[in-house]
């Protein structure tokens, strides 16, 4: 399990003749998602969503409030290596190695996180299989596509079988058979028991595949749920509806 408590990050922004305004791009959130659950993360660009995953994948440290990931016996963890090999985290702006090849990519991570040539191979084989990716697996980075340069992203958080999966926009720009390729990753990790958070402001798409949703706006919670206690309580029959709804449509132009 993975849960925020009271998490809150705050900056200082530079307005304008030089004067400096404090503000909160999280603001005392607090949630959990459970092992085998996809947790949709969704709102409107500015809302918080990038800061939030980042202080949850240990990438940046919040002002205030704490991070508490437990094992499958409800112990929690707080050794920094032992978080960082049960987390595979996924930014929209993950960088990749373009000289070298997919292939050759995994096995660098893979010697990083301490695996042996052959049990290197076998992930690799694995994950190549998962994400329909042999077709590219042997060609150079920098000669992918934008889809089959996510795949290859996914593939680097894989390498290490982790625990939780924290996904920033994974499909955002792609066509939409990567999309689907994307999508079902995700549905087969949640089948093994595996944890997604994942952030998105396609709300069809997360109303399609999340198990239960944390709607925010301006670093604030507005509403959780699962999909269909979103849509009751709002009396809409979408996400997007239901969003517009909490937020009496303050935000409809930047969705």
């Amino acid at each position: 399990m993975i849960a925020a408590k009271d998490l809150t990050k705050q900056f200082v922004r530079t307005l304008k003749k030089g004067k400096k305004e404090e503000f909160y791009a999280v603001d005392h959130v607090s949630f959990e998602a459970k092992a085998g659950e996809i947790l949709g993360i969704l709102g409107p660009n500015g809302a918080g969503k990038t800061t939030l995953l980042r202080m949850l994948g240990s990438l940046m440290e919040p002002t205030s409030g704490q991070v508490f990931i437990t094992d499958k016996d409800g112990t929690e963890i707080t050794d920094k290596e032992s978080l960082k090999e049960r987390i595979g985290y996924l930014s929209e702006n993950t960088k990749l190695y373009g000289r070298f090849s997919v292939r050759e990519m995994l096995g660098i991570f893979g010697e990083l996180y301490g695996y042996s040539k052959e049990e290197i191979e076998e992930r690799t084989r694995s994950i190549c299989n998962l994400l329909s990716m042999g077709e590219f697996i042997d060609n150079r980075i920098e000669k992918l596509s934008t889809g089959q340069k996510q795949r290859t992203s996914i593939a680097r958080c894989l390498i290490h079988s982790p625990q939780i999966y924290i996904f920033d926009e994974p499909t955002l720009g792609l066509d939409i058979i990567s999309s689907k390729a994307i999508i079902d990753f995700m549905k087969q990790e949640r089948e093994r028991g595996k944890t997604v958070l994942y952030s998105t402001h396609y709300m069809e798409e997360a109303e399609f595949m999340c198990d239960r949703i944390v709607m925010i706006d301006k670093g604030n919670i507005i509403a959780s749920g699962t999909p269909q206690e979103l849509k009751d309580e709002t009396q809409t029959t979408n996400l997007r509806d239901a969003f517009f709804a909490y937020i009496e449509g303050g935000v409809q132009d930047e969705l």
